[in-house]
């Protein structure tokens, strides 16, 4: 979450070799465009692409398939564009984009929002069961994983099996400040509920 790819880079060069994936968001990637994805995946890097696609099917399938060409290996699209999308998403890439699928964890509810948040977008229940109806439905229809807090992960979990991906936002240190987060838990509390990545 920079603007500069020499930035970008230097951190990529610092944590090479320990950290699992470099996400790229719509900040940098609006500051660098996709050369900085190739350069990071030039380095040998993993790149999670969190540019969030909602849009109508076709749109968001045709931006898969050019994330997937930048060799990116894990990238998010919006549960709320609807199961028609996810599977569009997903046929697309498996046919065109075999050797080199990125996986696709479809994001719930935004980490920065709360039930109160929820309400005033029209949706009348508690943050947990609406990430819980849309992570069942994003990988009955094609989704490799889902993006949660750490709150919704164990009944999630009870609810989308084993194999599925969590990544789990909305993570920060104890004492750190939460920004614009709402449902936030440090990184030892999201790896203990059973988090598969943390951002």
């Amino acid at each position: 979450d920079v603007s500069s790819g020499a930035d970008a880079l230097s951190l990529v060069d610092k944590c090479g070799g320990k950290a699992g994936m470099f996400k790229v968001g719509n900040q940098l990637f609006m500051a660098e465009g996709p050369d900085i994805v190739r350069a990071i995946v030039d380095r040998g890097e993993h790149v999670f692409l969190d540019m969030k696609f909602h849009d109508i099917p076709n749109t968001v399938s045709r931006a898969a398939v050019e994330s997937a060409r930048l060799g990116v290996s894990m990238m998010t699209i919006h549960a709320t564009g609807g199961g028609e999308m996810i599977r569009a998403t997903r046929e697309r890439l498996d046919a065109e984009c075999l050797d080199h699928r990125p996986s696709i964890v479809a994001v719930t509810v935004l980490t920065s929002l709360d039930e109160n948040s929820l309400l005033t977008i029209g949706v009348d229940s508690p943050p947990e069961d609406q990430v819980s109806r849309l992570g069942r439905m994003a990988v009955e229809s094609g989704a490799d994983g889902v993006v949660s807090s750490t709150g919704e992960i164990r009944r999630l979990r009870s609810e989308i099996g084993d194999d599925p991906t969590i990544v789990t936002a909305g993570v920060r240190m104890p004492g750190q400040s939460a920004d614009d987060q709402k449902r936030i838990a440090t990184p030892n509390q999201a790896v203990a509920d059973g988090a598969d990545w943390i951002v």
